[in-house]
């Protein structure tokens, strides 16, 4: 149903673990990793414009506040005429709010599509939207973009002896299905890869937040529903990420840490470069008025007086 998701980021992930496997080797599980990492880097580097106009249309609505509220205010009792005057506000200054939506809709499918893709490798589990293949048939059907000896890679792959397929709560039909190929790991060996990838996951999220917040004014800080949904980015969803990780194949919390760490980045390379902008901008605008100048009267001098 979802194949216009799943192939191509198949394809994606195929590209870069063939352009790592040629020099690190194909069934190599720091191969497999990169290759995970790049696909990130890859998706995010697409988006970056859209993420740059998503700024830009979060520092137009900050500076639109007090019209916006002058508004509310005046038209009070007219919600029709209330959003007519506000939607004329947002076209006169080129604000579009679903641009502040489009980085984070586009990365959802994404990370849905190599939730599934990595799934796939190993469809031996059984349970709801299990296919409960064996061990042979699994190895011998091919993923999307990956053919049967790239599926048996990923399965023979291993990052400091976890398979990066696996998850904490792997069931144990599961990981026995890994037997023909680097042989059956261990819940712990998976927990000794994951736990480290869990918690940097969530640390990334929270100083993610952290910068986020460090740019609102005071007004955006004091509003309730502001400040509840700052407490949620800061605290709830970091520790949902320790809560919800021994789920997640350690392929996708390796996802998870690389888009943190490439949102933190841009964030600030964005920022800086916007400030730069608005500063040289201020310049410029204070350099084209006329100076005014005020010639003060001689020491000793006495002043002219106009009759």
């Amino acid at each position: 149903m979802l194949d216009f998701v799943y192939y191509p980021v198949s394809g994606i992930l195929w590209i870069w673990h063939t352009i790592f496997g040629s020099v690190l080797g194909p069934d190599n599980g720091i191969t497999w990793a990169l290759a995970v990492v790049f696909l990130v880097f890859t998706l995010r580097l697409a988006l970056y414009k859209p993420f740059v106009r998503q700024i830009r249309t979060q520092l137009t609505m900050k500076k639109l506040q007090p019209e916006i509220k002058a508004l509310q205010k005046k038209y009070q009792g007219d919600r029709a005429k209330q959003a007519s005057e506000m939607q004329k506000l947002q076209k006169e200054h080129g604000f579009n709010p679903l641009l502040g939506c489009l980085p984070l809709l586009a990365q959802a499918p994404v990370f849905i599509g190599l939730l599934h893709v990595l799934r796939s490798f190993n469809r031996t589990a059984t349970g709801f939207g299990q296919l409960g293949m064996s061990a042979q048939d699994n190895a011998n059907t091919p993923n999307y973009f990956f053919g049967v000896d790239d599926v048996q890679s990923f399965l023979d792959a291993r990052l400091f002896g976890a398979p990066i397929s696996a998850a904490i709560s792997s069931s144990q039909d599961t990981l026995d299905s890994f037997a023909p190929f680097g042989g059956v790991p261990t819940v712990v060996t998976i927990a000794l890869v994951a736990i480290p990838l869990m918690v940097m996951a969530s640390v990334a999220t929270h100083f993610n937040a952290r910068a986020s917040i460090a740019r609102q004014d005071d007004v955006a800080r004091s509003n309730p529903q502001t400040a509840m949904m700052n407490r949620l980015m800061l605290w709830v969803f970091p520790v949902g990420v320790l809560v919800g990780g021994p789920v997640l194949p350690i392929a996708v919390l390796l996802y998870w840490v690389s888009n943190n760490i490439w949102t933190y980045a841009q964030q600030h390379l964005v920022y800086r470069r916007i400030d730069e902008e608005d500063a040289r901008a201020a310049h410029e605008e204070r350099a084209s008025k006329p100076e005014v100048r005020v010639t003060a009267p001689k020491p000793g001098a006495k002043p002219k007086r106009r009759r």
